[in-house]
């Protein structure tokens, strides 16, 4: 599929998908929102991959909403936007989120430069976050006179704990990719030079791993926070331990202790 904002590419089971918007550093209008959601969608479809990477054109992640143009990212009637769409939360700019969060394979952002505002929503959304030692990182709103949004108050207090939260929201401070690191924000802070190098060769691991499993256990990180009691989280282990247990990948990873060599895993 062609796209105008957004650059997918699919190599060694590895989706990258690059929004290119440089000039704008990566800003969000409604033909990206549409884009990304479309791509999303169908990568998650898409067998042949069992890892995404996002990241972003030049030297941005993504600054947020485009303010410049004619449309609001946010109007119900802009054109092209369904029914559907129009009655769903936060028209345009949360279908990627919505699309992220029924993304069953791990993502990870490698976030090479500003992620502010809803840029910082979608570096949230992701499982994983890489952050380039230029990276930088605000939840901007309030200085605009605006709440947080497209996801950022439901990710950024699971990641960093409420207070820290809150102290983020309601100053709209600007972080580098150390403190970002030093609060739990991102997983690692790696050279700028490194920083694809270094998410593709996570994912690398991850693709070549027991998939199924993988993905299963992103389901069952995620659920454990809406999980009422260990009980019940412990009943979705055992299901999914199941599951996994009837899978080909078991039998290999049995078969290659035995074997004393590596396993083949097949994601099966």
């Amino acid at each position: 599929m062609t796209y105008k904002h957004i650059i997918v590419e699919i190599e060694d089971e590895i989706a990258t998908l690059t929004l290119n918007r440089p000039g704008k550093l990566n800003a969000l209008n409604p033909l990206i929102l549409r884009e990304m959601a479309t791509a999303i969608k169908l990568l998650n479809e898409d067998d042949r991959v069992k890892v995404l990477i996002m990241t972003g054109a030049g030297r941005g992640f993504c600054s947020g909403a485009d303010l410049s143009g004619d449309t609001s990212i946010t109007d119900r009637k802009q054109p092209g936007v369904s029914r559907a769409e129009s009655i769903s939360p936060f028209a345009g700019l949360g279908w990627g989120i919505q699309q992220m969060s029924r993304f069953t394979k791990p993502i990870i952002a490698a976030v090479n430069g500003p992620a502010v505002g809803a840029g910082l929503s979608y570096a949230l959304a992701a499982d994983i976050r890489i952050a380039s030692a230029k990276a930088s990182f605000s939840a901007i709103f309030i200085k605009r006179g605006l709440v947080p949004d497209a996801g950022i108050s439901f990710y950024l207090p699971r990641l960093v704990g409420v207070s820290k939260a809150m102290e983020l929201m309601w100053t709209g401070e600007i972080i580098d990719a150390r403190e970002a690191e030093r609060i739990g924000m991102v997983n690692r802070v790696v050279p700028h030079d490194e920083l694809m190098k270094s998410a593709r060769e996570f994912a690398l691991q991850l693709a070549s791993g027991p998939s199924l499993a993988i993905d299963m256990v992103k389901q069952m990180a995620w659920t454990s926070l809406k999980t009422d009691s260990v009980i019940t989280q412990m009943g979705i282990e055992d299901y999914m331990q199941r599951v996994a247990g009837d899978s080909e990948d078991v039998k290999e990873g049995v078969a290659a202790f035995l074997e004393k060599r590596p396993p083949r895993f097949k994601g099966k």
